[in-house]
């Protein structure tokens, strides 16, 4: 056995099916190694690609994805689909090949220091010197990915210790790293604290972050909120915590939220942060949601609480073990008024659209598609104006919703759809983004057809970089640069180019039946919707 093979064997011991990549000669002994094993190899076209692919596995089977891409400009290209998954706290094992040992630091040809350069956005990194350390460092990087704040590890392994012969293979059957114990199990004294706030609170509510799914904890939210009768929001990453039409879901936080659900946040006495980082995106005015009320923060990483916002009662641990050890407490909350109170604003400050007929109308089309999405769909919104939209518009029941949220990465829909229905093929997956994301991507649709990856893909088409568009808008004064598409492809040309089925479009009008045809078979399709190029979100 050689170091290739070792990396192989420990990739089955933690039961990876699926790696995405780019081969070259710095990562080719690992390439040669997996063909002598089942786990699936899916060639993707760009190497930023292969992380937001494994992300979307990631994020669907609760496990780390997997990317294997090459040195140099392999590894460099990759950087931002690890940086996207760090914002994001999704855990990702990143393998990069490298130069031999003895060369490092020579500069030579397709060398580049990639521990180094991705320092600030991984959760921990490792660079291999001897082909025995393969299987303690697979086990701890596996477990690191996926403990406490999860995110992305990357091992990065020169071409020589992969070829190099590896003695006695042993996978380790447990982790113990003295300075590494994320703390899961929430304090008894703080939860008390929690659960008499709670008895005396009028205006309680529970604002949910993307920590709540990764922790898998929305059924353990959904029974405490639905016990006690106390409402619900969500940033961006926590949409999807509750179905979207639960009658204690009061929709998205943050600059780009609902007016009603940010008034909620607002008027609360009692706000409950789980999962969250009182991050700018969600809350721009820290000092609003300390003023006048109790916070409870509570995080899995300590180094959150109190970053943004000084919380009255912080509390430490995994979401899961919170919730479950918040059921076990005996207490009354009585906030009746309140959700009428909160009922009132939703009718109230619905935001009101006004869409010219001639175009149709992303708001509305977003509602009609995914009321006729399966209940267990996911739903991947890229980032634009078309995320801000899918975020306001897009019904949740029983599915998911993904989006680059931390970073804001355009093009991740169509690599993490993929993924997404990679990991679960019997699943609809459907990824809606702009015309501006969707040409950072495009070249994916050959991926799609090569590997049968069945994802349908919206495209919401302005000719514009709609959000920046949007900015000068507001800020300049329509003194437009450097926004306008021109010269982008014909889609429908695009698509027969990959044998993909295409639709387009135009208005309203014949919106129903076009939906109806573009969800109707399990297969790829290209969905081209025309919008106004001056629609604000």
């Amino acid at each position: 056995m050689i170091g290739a093979d070792a990396i192989v064997k420990c990739l089955e011991a933690e039961g990876v099916t699926t790696v995405f990549g780019y081969p070259g000669v710095a990562i080719c002994p690992f390439y040669n190694s997996i063909l002598e094993s089942d786990i699936r190899t899916v060639l993707i076209r760009t190497e930023q690609n292969a992380a937001h692919a494994a992300s979307g596995v990631s994020r669907m089977t609760g496990k780390p994805g997997v990317c294997a891409v090459t040195s140099g400009p392999g590894a460099t290209n990759v950087i931002t689909g690890i940086a996207t998954a760090f914002a994001d706290s999704i855990p990702l094992i990143c393998i990069t090949g490298q130069v031999n040992s003895e060369l490092l630091g020579s500069d030579v040809f397709q060398e580049a220091d990639i521990t180094g350069a991705v320092e600030s956005f991984v959760k921990y990194s490792y660079l291999v010197r001897n082909a025995e350390d393969i299987p303690r460092i697979f086990k701890e990087a596996f477990h690191i990915a996926n403990t406490g704040r999860k995110g992305p590890v990357l091992i990065d392994v020169p071409i020589d210790v992969q070829n190099a012969a590896v003695s006695r293979f042993k996978y380790p059957e447990e982790v113990n790293l003295r300075t590494y114990k994320p703390t899961v199990k929430g304090h008894a004294v703080q939860i008390k604290k929690v659960t008499r706030e709670l008895a005396k609170a009028k205006r309680p509510l529970i604002c949910a972050g993307g920590g709540v799914i990764l922790s898998d904890a929305q059924e353990e939210l959904r029974i405490f909120a639905e016990k006690h009768g106390i409402p619900v929001v969500s940033t961006m990453m926590g949409k999807g915590v509750l179905p979207t039409e639960h009658s204690l879901y009061y929709g998205m936080v943050g600059n780009n939220g609902m007016a009603f659900a940010n008034r909620a946040m607002n008027e609360s006495d009692l706000l409950i942060m789980v999962g969250a980082r009182v991050a700018d995106r969600a809350v721009n005015q820290p000092d609003l949601i300390t003023k006048d009320k109790v916070l409870v923060h509570i995080d899995v990483d300590p180094a959150e609480i109190g970053k943004n916002a000084g919380p009255t009662i912080p509390l430490v641990g995994d979401a899961k073990h919170i919730f479950n050890d918040l059921e076990k407490e005996e207490f009354t909350c009585s906030c009746a008024e309140w959700i009428e109170t909160l009922n009132g604003y939703r009718t109230e400050m619905k935001k009101e659209r006004h869409p010219d007929p001639a175009y149709v109308d992303p708001a509305e089309f977003i509602s009609r598609l995914t009321d006729r999405m399966q209940e267990d769909a996911v739903y991947v919104a890229d980032v634009g104006q078309n995320q801000i939209w899918s975020c306001g518009y897009a019904k949740v029941k029983k599915g998911r919703f993904l989006t680059s949220g931390g970073m804001g990465t355009m093009g991740y829909s169509i690599p993490a759809a993929m993924g997404a229905k990679v990991a679960m093929p019997d699943r609809q997956v459907v990824a809606v983004c702009g015309d501006g994301s969707f040409q950072m991507s495009m070249m994916e649709l050959a991926t799609m057809c090569q590997h049968d990856i069945a994802v349908k893909i919206v495209v919401l088409k302005n000719n514009y970089l709609g959000m920046v568009r949007q900015y000068q808008h507001f800020t300049y004064k329509d003194n437009y640069s450097v926004v306008d598409l021109s010269g982008s492809p014909n889609l429908e040309k695009l698509a027969a180019a990959y044998g993909i089925p295409f639709l387009r479009l135009e208005n309203m009008d014949r919106c129903d039946e076009t939906i109806e045809a573009f969800l109707k078979n399990d297969e790829s399709m290209l969905l081209e919707c025309i919008i106004d190029p001056m629609d604000l979100v």
